[in-house]
C-alpha cells in the first residue's frame, strides 16, 4: 500500500513553497479530490503569508548587513582615534602609572599564563545565516579562551562523522557552503595555551 512522502520539513523555505504551490496546481481541479482538505484556497493563503514573511525577513537582514557594515566602519574610527589618543598619553606618561590613569586610562596588567584547560563553552546554538547554505553559530565565551574549534556532522551523528570545519577566534561563527536542506550538527571547544577544553553539548539546523 502506497503512502504520501511529503518530506518538505528538510526544505530550504523557497523550496517548500515553490513544491507547496506544485501540489496545490496538481490538485485544482483534481477529479480524484473534489473536497480537499484542508480547502486548497486556504493552503494558498497559508503560502502566500510565508511568501511576504520570507521576503520581509530577507529585507530586514539585507538593511541589517548595511547598517553592520555602517556601525563597523565607524567602530574601527573610534578605534584607530583612540589608539592614536592612547599613544601620546603613553608617550607623555614616559611609563608613570599615575599620570596614565589621571587621563582615565587603564594600566596593562602583567601577563599571566594559564593554570589549566579552559571551560567547556556552553550554550552552542545554530540558526539560519543570510544566505542559502549558511548556518550562524554562536555561545557563550569562555574566560581565557584564545580560540575555539569548531566540528561539524551530517545527520546522523556517529563517534566517526565529526570533522574540523573552523577556528574563531570570538564567540560566534558563520558556517558557508553547506547542502540546503541537509540537517547539520556542530560542537564546539575552547583552547588557550594549556589545551582544548572538552566539547560542548551539540546544535543541529538543517541549512536553508
Amino acid at each position: 500500500m502506497s503512502k504520501v512522502k511529503l518530506n518538505i520539513s528538510r526544505l530550504s523555505i523557497r523550496h517548500k513553497i515553490a513544491k507547496c504551490r506544485q501540489i496545490v496546481t496538481a490538485m485544482t481541479g483534481n477529479p480524484n479530490f473534489p473536497n480537499p482538505n484542508p480547502p486548497l484556497p486556504t493552503v494558498t493563503a497559508a503560502l502566500n503569508g510565508l511568501d511576504s514573511s520570507t521576503n520581509a525577513a530577507q529585507a530586514a537582514r539585507q538593511e541589517a548587513i548595511v547598517k553592520t557594515a555602517q556601525q563597523n566602519n565607524q567602530d574601527d574610527v573610534v578605534d584607530q582615534l583612540m589608539s592614536q589618543l592612547a599613544a601620546h598619553v603613553e608617550s607623555v606618561a614616559g611609563g608613570n602609572e599615575t599620570i596614565i590613569l589621571s587621563a582615565g586610562m587603564d594600566t596593562k596588567a602583567a601577563p599571566t599564563q594559564p593554570s589549566d584547560i579552559p571551560d567547556v563553552p556552553a550554550n552552542l546554538s545554530a540558526t539560519a545565516g543570510d544566505r542559502d547554505g549558511e548556518i550562524d553559530l554562536s555561545w557563550e565565551a569562555v574566560s581565557g579562551a584564545k580560540s575555539y574549534v569548531i566540528e561539524q556532522s551530517v545527520d546522523p551523528v556517529t563517534d566517526t562523522s565529526w570533522g574540523h570545519v573552523s577556528v574563531s577566534t570570538r564567540s560566534s561563527q558563520t558556517i558557508s557552503d553547506l547542502k540546503s536542506g541537509t540537517r547539520y550538527w556542530f560542537r564546539v571547544a575552547a583552547v588557550n595555551g594549556i589545551g582544548n577544553s572538552g566539547w560542548s553539548d551539540p546544535a543541529t539546523k538543517i541549512a536553508p
